[in-house]
């Protein structure tokens, strides 16, 4: 059995596309997830014509996922930072700091997009750094720095339900820590940016955290709680999260790059980081929110 869940933002999925969808592939009962946002129905098989189906609902701003029914609830939440839990790449925001946005950025977008290594391209970038104050990253935090519109509720949510929310980021801990402790994650793992005397040094400590450190990291957390894979629930955006996205028992491709959503069957472009909740069959009046406030602004 497979169950099918539509996606798009509040208010804006209409009741006779999700009828006709369900209509014209046998499914059962749909059940509103959240009305006018989200809906699930079940199939028996996989529709040959999935593929058009989804093309077609991307032009109208509505996610589709299909995946095997039953288990769909997690106990561990493994997410990446930088695109994903928040608005930005902060390297490249530190970078444009320094007056090397563009350069930063290129190397950026090509590490994501898998066209060169990770480790290397981190390098790279961070000994263009050199100099640069650690004091403007505090500013960074207030002032370019934002929280990705559901994340905190995401969190939240699971939490309430027993789950154990871990941030996993290629960037730096100078940004993920401040950014793990405001949506509520239980742990956070980043790279740490080498300093001296209030500056950086264009050098980051080793191990460097890149694509198979995340992989590992979701395998030695979720046996330390008694978990096996298929209980995380993963959510990335770059080529670095393909190790752990190829892991989870339940991945996401999170407005993700080309590479990625290739790899990876449930892609939310849509709908923000609460898709996640619905795609594990909680309803909106399941939701644990996070305090008025608390999400959609600066870190």
């Amino acid at each position: 059995m497979l169950t099918a869940t539509l996606i798009a933002a509040p208010g804006t999925l209409e009741p006779a596309l999700v009828e006709s969808l369900r209509n014209a592939w046998g499914g059962g009962d749909a059940v509103w997830l959240s009305p006018d946002e989200a809906a699930e129905f079940p199939l028996m098989q996989r529709p040959g014509n999935f593929g058009d189906v989804w093309t077609d609902l991307q032009e109208r701003e509505v996610d589709l996922c299909l995946q095997t029914t039953g288990h769909r609830r997690k106990k561990m939440l493994i997410a990446d930072m930088d695109s994903t839990m928040i608005g930005q790449e902060c390297i490249d925001e530190l970078a444009a700091v320094a007056g090397l946005g563009d350069q930063v950025a290129a190397i950026t977008e090509r590490a994501m997009a898998g066209e060169i290594g990770f480790e290397g391209a981190l390098e790279e970038r961070v000994a263009l750094l050199e100099g640069v104050e650690t004091s403007v990253i505090e500013g960074l935090l207030t002032d370019r720095i934002t929280q990705t519109p559901g994340g905190a509720t995401l969190v939240r949510t699971m939490q309430a339900n027993g789950a154990h929310c871990l941030l996993v980021s290629g960037g730096f801990t100078a940004f993920a820590d401040p950014v793990g402790a405001a949506l509520g994650f239980d742990e956070v793992r980043a790279n740490r940016l080498i300093e001296v005397a209030g500056s950086l040094t264009g050098d980051v400590a080793r191990p460097i955290l890149g694509r198979e450190a995340k992989a590992e990291a979701l395998r030695r957390t979720a046996r330390r709680l008694g978990l096996s894979e298929h209980d995380v629930l993963a959510v990335g955006d770059g080529a670095n999260d393909l190790g752990m996205l190829s892991l989870a028992g339940m991945a996401v491709a999170f407005r993700a790059k080309p590479a990625v959503q290739e790899a990876v069957p449930l892609r939310v472009n849509h709908g923000d980081l609460t898709a996640l909740l619905y795609l594990q069959g909680y309803s909106r009046a399941d939701f644990d929110h996070a305090a008025p406030g608390a999400e959609d602004y600066t870190v």
